[in-house]
C-alpha cells in the first residue's frame, strides 16, 4: 500500500507538473505579445525624448518636441496595441488576404485588386504636401521600429494561431510598413461609406421582374414635411433650381440578358463578401450634432458624435492624444480624439481651439456603366477603342503556384464584371437580344479611384484654429464625403459638406447606363463653394444623422439615398425640449431608444381585432407603450418580432431573397406609405388564392409574432425582454469566424444584451432578413465641452488594445453597454492626474 501510495503521489506530482507547464506555456504564449507600457525604449531617428502617458484604460497621450518624433511615437504605439489589425487592413486594401487565409479569400482579393485601391493610394503620395508625406514616413518609421523587435506570436497572438491552421502562412514575417499602407486605408473608408453600387445592382435585378414605377415605390421620396433636413430652405436660399432628374429610362429590359444578370449577381456577391472593415447596410450611419452657447449651461458650444459602424473585435477606433511640448508653427499639434490604427493623426476629436465630428453624407459617387465589348475593344461614341489592361498576381497560402488575372479598364473605370466565381472567359457576356448583339460587361466609375489629397485634409483639420482654416482643410477632403460639424472656443458652430460629388450630363445615377453613349458621362464635380455650408445658424442647432442635407431648393443633385430622418428628427426634438444642455444631457440624447416607426405603426396594430385571448396578450403589451426600446422592454421585444414578421409577410413572397427588407429607415418609410394604401398589391400574398389587404397582413403578423416570441422566450409577456433577442457578439474579423469554437472563444467577446435598434438614435442595428442579432453599433460616443475640454466625455466600443486577454481588450465595453462614458483628460494637468503608465522613447546611445 505504501508503495502504491508513493506511485500515486509521484504520478500526481508529475501530472500536476505537466499541467503547470502546459498552463505556463499557454499563459506565456498569450502574454508574449502584450506590449510594454512602462520604462524606456530606444527609438531610432528621434530628435529628443518622447513621453507616452497612459491612464488605467491604456489610452496613450504622447508628448514630443517635433512632429517627426510625435508621429514616429504614434506609429510605435499603434503597432504595440494593434499591429495585427493594421496588417490585416493592409492585406485587405492591397488585395492580398489570400496570402494569409488561403484560397477562400481569393475572390475578395481579385475584386479589390480590380478596383485598385492600393494602386490609387500609391498615385496619391506624390500629390500630397511634402509635410504630409513626411508625417506618413515618420509614422511608418515608428511602426517599423516595433516590427524590428517583435515577430510571430510575440507581435500578436493571431500570428501564432494562424501558423497552426492547415494551409496557413508558415514562417510569416510582416513586411515593413509604408506610407502607401496608411493611404490605402482611406480607400476602404471610401468604399464602405461612399457609394450605392449595391442599390444600383438591386434596382437593376428588380427591373427584370417589375416596372420602374413599382421599384420606385420601394425607394420613397424623403419626407421633408416630417423630418427636417440638415439645412433649411432659408439657409440654402431659394434662387436655385432643384436638379433631381426623374428616374432615368436609359436601362431597358432588352439589355437585361441572363448573362448580364448573372454577372451582376456575381459582382454583388463578391462586393458583399469584402471584410466589414467599417460595416455596410442600413445600420452604418452616424449621429452628430452641435449646439451653440445659447442652448448650454456654460454659454459655450457642446458637440456630440457617435459613428454607427460594424461591430468588430477590436473596435474600429483607438483613442489617442498627440501633444507638442511647445505648440507653435514648428510643432502645431495639440489634438486628442479617435484614430484609426495604421493612420497617423486624429480623425475625430478636438484640439486646443476647435472640435469636429463626422457623419456620412453618402452622396451618389458610384455609377455602373454597361460596356459593349468585342474582344479587348470597347465601344464609345461609335468608335472601338482598346481597353487598358494590367496583370495581377496573387500568392495563395497553401498553394505552390500563384494565381494570375488580367484586369481591364474602360474610360469609366475597371471592368468589375470580369470578377466572378465561374472563371468564365473574361468579359464575354453573351447578349441574346438582337438590339444588343455585342457582348457587354459592367464598369464602375467611382470618385475614390481618382488620386486625391484627403490625407492633407486630416492633418490640416488637426491643426485648424478657426472656421476659415477648418473650411480650407475640408476643401481637400475628397473621399469619402462626410457631414462635418464644427464648434470652437470662441462660440461659433458650423457645418460643411466636403468631397467630390459628380455632375451628370444625363440621369441621376440610379441605374446602370450605356457606357458607349457620351451623354451619360460625368461633366465634372460640384464646386466646393457650391457645397452646403453654414456658420452660426440662427437656431443655434445643427443636427446631422445621415438625413437629407438640403431642401428641394438646392441647385445640385447630391443623392436620393438619404437616411429617412427618423433619428435626426428625434435628436432635434430632444434638443428643443431640453432647455439648457450640459455634457450629461447631451450624452443622454445619444442613448435615446424611441422607435419612431413604432409610433406610426402601433395605432394600426391596435385597431386589429383579435378574439383569441392568448394571441391578444401580445397585442396588449403595445397598449400604453412609450415606444422606447430599453433591453428589458417586453413591448419592444414583441413589437420588433411583429415588425420582422410584417416585413416577411408583405415582401418575401414577391421579392428575390437577396433583396428582402433589412428593416431600416427606408422600410420604415415604405411601410408608412403603404399604411395609407390598404389595398396595395404589396400587401397581397401571391402564394394564396385570395387577395390579402393591409389588415389581413397586420393581423397575421401579430399572431405569428405571438407564437414566435413564445417559442424564443416565454409564454408570459412579463418575461419578455428585448435584450434577450437583441444581442451583440464582438467578433474578430479573421479568426473570430474560423468555425473552430476554441479559437473563436479566444478572440470574440459577448454576447451582450442591448436596447435600441435600427434607425433609432441608440443605433444598435439588426437585419430583419436575418434575425435580431446586432450587426452595427455606435462605434464610440463622445461629447466635447468647448468651455472646458477636461469636462468632455468619451467611450470606445471595446478598448485600445487588440491583444486578446489584455486588460484593455474590452475594458470599455461594459461601460459602453451601460451607456456610461469616461473622463476625457486633455490638459497636461488632467493627463498627469490620471497617469497609470509612463513610457519614454529615447535616442539610441552613440
Amino acid at each position: 500500500m505504501r508503495r502504491l501510495l508513493r506511485v500515486v503521489i509521484i504520478s500526481g506530482i508529475a501530472l500536476a507538473t505537466v499541467l503547470l507547464v502546459i498552463a505556463g506555456t499557454v499563459v506565456f504564449v498569450v502574454r508574449h505579445s502584450f506590449p510594454t507600457y512602462d520604462g524606456t525604449i530606444e527609438l531610432n531617428g528621434l530628435e529628443a525624448e518622447v513621453s507616452v502617458v497612459r491612464d488605467a484604460n491604456g489610452i496613450p497621450q504622447i508628448y514630443a518636441d517635433t512632429p517627426a518624433d510625435l508621429f514616429a511615437a504614434q506609429g510605435y504605439v499603434h503597432a504595440q496595441d494593434r499591429f495585427f489589425e493594421m496588417d490585416f487592413r493592409r492585406h485587405v486594401t492591397s488585395g492580398r488576404l489570400s496570402e494569409l487565409f488561403g484560397k477562400s479569400a481569393l475572390e475578395t482579393d481579385k475584386f479589390v485588386r480590380t478596383l485598385g485601391w492600393r494602386r490609387v493610394a500609391e498615385k496619391e503620395l506624390p500629390l500630397l504636401s511634402p509635410t504630409t508625406r513626411q508625417y506618413l514616413d515618420d509614422y511608418a518609421r515608428g511602426v517599423n521600429a516595433y516590427l524590428s523587435k517583435h515577430s510571430g506570436s510575440g507581435l500578436s497572438l493571431e500570428y501564432g494561431v494562424l501558423s497552426l491552421q492547415p494551409g496557413g502562412p508558415k514562417n510569416y514575417r510582416p513586411e515593413p510598413w509604408t506610407a502607401a499602407d496608411s493611404l490605402a486605408w482611406l480607400k476602404a473608408m471610401a468604399w464602405d461609406l461612399g457609394g450605392n453600387l449595391d442599390e444600383e445592382v438591386t434596382r437593376t435585378k428588380l427591373l427584370s421582374t417589375y416596372t420602374a414605377r413599382n421599384i420606385e415605390s420601394l425607394y420613397p421620396q424623403y419626407p421633408y414635411e416630417r423630418n427636417q433636413p440638415i439645412m433649411t430652405a432659408g439657409s440654402i436660399g431659394s434662387d436655385g433650381r432643384f436638379s433631381t432628374a426623374p428616374a432615368s429610362p436609359e436601362l431597358r429590359r432588352g439589355m437585361l440578358t441572363q448573362d448580364l444578370l448573372k454577372s451582376l449577381d456575381s459582382v454583388q456577391k463578391v462586393a458583399k463578401g469584402l471584410p466589414q472593415l467599417l460595416g455596410q447596410g442600413d445600420g452604418v450611419g452616424s449621429n452628430s450634432w452641435v449646439v451653440s452657447g445659447d442652448h448650454t449651461t456654460t454659454g459655450k458650444p457642446l458637440l456630440a458624435n457617435d459613428p454607427h459602424l460594424g461591430a468588430t473585435m477590436p473596435g474600429i477606433w483607438t483613442q489617442v492624444g498627440l501633444h507638442c511640448n511647445n505648440v507653435g508653427k514648428a510643432c502645431p499639434f495639440d489634438v486628442s480624439g479617435f484614430s484609426f490604427s495604421g493612420l497617423p493623426g486624429v480623425v475625430i476629436g478636438h484640439n486646443n481651439a476647435i472640435s469636429w465630428g463626422f457623419t456620412n453624407l453618402d452622396p451618389d459617387v458610384q455609377d455602373l456603366y454597361l460596356e459593349r465589348i468585342e474582344g479587348n475593344n470597347v465601344l464609345y461614341n461609335n468608335k472601338w477603342r482598346a481597353m487598358a489592361t494590367r496583370e495581377e498576381t496573387f500568392k495563395v497560402a497553401g498553394q505552390d503556384e500563384p494565381v494570375k488575372i488580367t484586369v481591364r479598364e474602360t474610360r469609366h473605370g475597371p471592368l468589375i464584371s470580369d470578377v466572378g466565381e465561374d472563371e468564365r472567359k473574361v468579359g464575354e457576356l453573351a447578349a441574346t437580344q438582337a438590339k444588343y448583339p455585342t457582348a457587354y460587361g459592367v464598369a464602375l466609375q467611382w470618385t475614390a479611384l481618382n488620386p486625391g489629397r484627403t490625407a492633407d485634409a486630416l492633418f490640416a483639420i488637426n491643426t485648424a484654429q478657426n472656421w476659415t482654416q477648418f473650411r480650407a482643410a475640408a476643401q481637400q477632403f475628397q473621399v469619402p464625403s462626410q457631414n462635418l460639424v464644427y464648434a470652437d472656443t470662441d462660440g461659433h458652430i458650423g457645418y460643411q459638406a466636403p468631397g467630390l460629388v459628380p455632375i451628370r450630363a444625363t440621369g441621376r445615377g440610379d441605374w446602370p447606363v450605356p457606357g458607349w453613349d457620351p451623354k451619360y458621362s460625368w461633366k465634372g464635380y460640384v464646386p466646393f463653394d457650391a457645397l452646403p455650408t453654414e456658420l452660426d445658424p440662427p437656431s443655434g442647432i445643427i443636427v446631422t444623422a445621415n438625413q437629407a442635407v438640403v431642401p428641394n431648393t438646392y441647385t445640385h443633385y447630391l443623392t436620393n439615398s438619404w437616411d429617412y430622418g427618423y433619428r435626426s428628427q428625434q435628436i432635434l426634438d430632444r434638443i428643443k425640449a431640453a432647455g439648457k444642455l450640459d455634457v450629461n444631457a447631451m450624452a443622454s440624447i445619444q442613448l435615446d431608444t424611441k422607435n419612431k416607426a413604432a409610433e406610426k405603426l402601433v395605432p394600426y396594430l391596435l385597431r386589429i381585432s383579435i378574439d383569441d385571448a392568448f394571441e391578444k396578450q401580445g397585442q396588449d403589451t403595445l397598449r400604453d407603450w412609450d415606444f422606447t426600446q430599453p433591453p428589458d422592454s417586453a413591448a419592444a421585444a414583441y413589437f420588433n418580432v411583429v415588425w420582422r414578421n410584417l416585413l416577411s409577410l408583405t415582401f418575401h413572397d414577391q421579392l428575390p431573397e437577396d433583396t428582402w427588407p433589412d428593416g431600416g429607415s427606408r422600410w420604415f418609410e415604405v411601410i408608412h406609405v403603404l399604411l395609407g394604401q390598404p389595398n396595395s398589391g404589396w400587401w397581397d400574398d401571391i402564394r394564396t388564392p385570395q387577395r390579402e389587404s393591409r389588415d389581413d397582413i397586420l393581423r397575421e403578423a401579430l399572431v405569428t409574432a405571438r407564437t414566435e416570441i413564445t417559442q424564443k422566450m416565454a409564454r408570459e409577456p412579463a418575461n419578455w425582454q428585448w435584450g434577450r433577442l437583441h444581442k451583440l457578439t464582438l467578433t474578430n474579423q479573421t479568426l473570430g469566424t474560423s468555425g473552430i469554437g476554441m479559437v473563436e472563444k479566444i478572440f470574440n467577446r459577448g454576447p451582450y444584451e442591448l436596447g435600441g435598434g435600427t434607425s433609432i438614435v441608440d443605433a444598435t442595428a439588426w437585419d430583419a432578413s436575418e434575425g435580431y442579432e446586432v450587426t452595427a453599433t455606435p462605434s464610440m460616443r463622445m461629447v466635447v465641452d468647448l468651455s472646458d475640454f477636461d469636462k468632455s466625455r468619451w467611450i470606445n466600443l471595446t478598448g485600445v488594445s487588440g491583444h486578446a486577454f489584455a486588460s484593455n481588450y474590452t475594458d470599455q465595453t461594459e461601460l459602453w453597454v451601460k451607456g456610461e462614458t469616461l473622463q476625457w483628460a486633455y490638459t497636461k494637468g488632467a493627463v498627469e492626474a490620471s497617469r497609470k503608465h509612463s513610457l519614454t522613447f529615447t535616442k539610441p546611445e552613440g
